[in-house]
């Protein structure tokens, strides 16, 4: 059964899309003593910009360098008296993300800046762009998300997401897959040799709802479980009643920890990207009882490809962003759980640096992101900053295509070296980190 397939199927049953884990499957010893003998919680959130960031106008430069930015950018340029000062950096965020902006300010700072990260095989300079290894079909929407969720720049089959939680399996008590996606569908990211995750389709349930409490409706789940209990003798059937049964028994642990869970202390925007947040921090609030040591979530927003009308378009995508992300780490902080939290953002691919004739800008490579929480080095930018010049030493062709100057592979070892994997275990799980000796981390968190 494909994943489409078997996606559309558990959405018909439950409302749930999938759920797959086997605290009995080997996990090749790859479990540290490290990672072993942590106590404490941790969490990392993904927010995935579908649809390629215009990351050129999320951080501007603002000393300077803002002329080049002026020129190259033309009339999808923003002021620069628009800007918000991101403090001493020499940069400024875009208008809308004022609370990113107040994240960076503050006395102590929980956002950061990663300049032009993308997928690389290895280090890659303009003048040996033609005789590098290069990923696999760069410019595509789907193969770029497909190497920004598994860290493999020929597509591959497994998310650095889940080969992470096939490490930290067993620092959780309960029997919750630690990956979960509340963006719907099938998260690739998530999807391991071990662990699958949970996969909610409506970020405002957690699946079961539908069926009520009643007396009837305990029936029909009664129904469905004998259904995905009996002895086909087709291990097709089999598998797929196995990750249904999973998922009915995931989300009724859930909503059965959730039942008692606090109210949230802020309410969050309306927003996709707004409720899928929410369900987070509610999922956190209640770690304890779900016996999670170590938890890692997949959410998600589109309508980032904007080849045309960029600038009112990207305007209103930033403010989604920016008012999510501050419900989310408000409530954090307000919970205390502030250093116990990491979001970070990954998109398909940067925009060109200059515009096409519809005011939109088209697919490129290299783009900035944001991470932020307590125990992010806030305040900061990390990596190197491209030259605004089209055809310059930073593009790789002759629109504002910037070449990456830190990969995926450094980007999320730094991440899931905050979440205690090895320096040994962060090489298996990021197949291209061993071609970039002494930097394997970036120093953000």
């Amino acid at each position: 059964m494909t994943n489409r397939n078997r996606r559309d199927f558990l959405k018909k049953c439950c409302g749930l899309s999938a759920a797959g884990v086997s605290a009995h499957i080997t996990r090749l010893g790859l479990i540290s003593a490290q990672a072993q003998s942590t106590s404490t919680y941790k969490a990392l959130v993904c927010i995935f910009l579908f649809g390629g960031n215009d990351s050129n106008n999320m951080v501007v430069p603002t000393d300077s360098r803002y002329s080049l930015y002026q020129g190259m950018r033309g009339p999808v340029a923003l002021g620069q008296g628009t800007l918000l000062q991101a403090g001493a950096s020499g940069y400024g965020f875009h208008p809308s993300l004022v609370n990113v902006r107040r994240l960076f300010n503050q006395a102590q700072p929980s956002a950061a800046v990663v300049f032009n990260v993308g997928s690389l095989v290895r280090p890659t300079l303009k003048a040996n762009l033609n005789t590098t290894p290069l990923p696999k079909n760069l410019y595509s929407h789907s193969d770029q998300v497909q190497q920004w969720q598994t860290s493999d720049t020929n597509g591959g089959s497994s998310g650095w997401g889940g080969r992470i939680n096939d490490l930290i399996l067993a620092q959780n008590s309960g029997s919750l897959p630690p990956g979960i996606s509340v963006n719907g569908g099938n998260s690739l990211f998530l999807s391991a040799p071990t662990t699958q995750g949970v996969n909610f389709s409506n970020s405002t349930s957690f699946g079961l709802s539908t069926f009520g409490n009643g007396t009837a409706s305990n029936a029909r789940i009664a129904s469905l479980q004998k259904v995905l209990t009996f002895d086909t003798g087709l291990q097709m059937i089999g598998s797929a009643n196995g990750v249904l049964g999973n998922a009915i028994k995931s989300a009724q642990e859930i909503n059965g920890a959730l039942a008692s869970a606090p109210a949230l202390p802020v309410v969050f925007p309306a927003s996709g990207l707004g409720n899928q947040l929410s369900q987070v921090a509610r999922i956190i609030s209640v770690k304890g009882a779900l016996g999670m040591n170590r938890q890692i979530f997949f959410a998600g927003m589109g309508g980032f490809d904007n080849h045309e009308d960029l600038v009112n378009k990207h305007s209103q995508l930033m403010a989604t962003l920016d008012a999510a992300i501050n419900a989310f780490q408000t409530t954090m902080e307000l919970r205390g759980s502030a250093n116990d939290v990491t979001i970070f953002t990954e998109s398909d691919f940067n925009r060109t640096g200059n515009s096409n004739a519809n005011l939109g800008t088209d697919h490129a490579w290299g783009g900035h992101h944001m991470v932020l929480g307590g125990a992010v080095k806030g305040g900061q930018t990390f990596g190197t900053f491209p030259l605004h010049q089209l055809g310059g030493s930073d593009d790789a062709g002759n629109r504002g295509n910037w070449i990456p100057t830190s990969s995926i592979d450094q980007y999320g070892a730094t991440l899931g070296s905050w979440f205690g994997v090895s320096d040994a275990e962060l090489k298996l799980i990021f197949p291209n980190l061993v071609n970039f000796v002494g930097k394997e981390k970036l120093g953000f968190i």
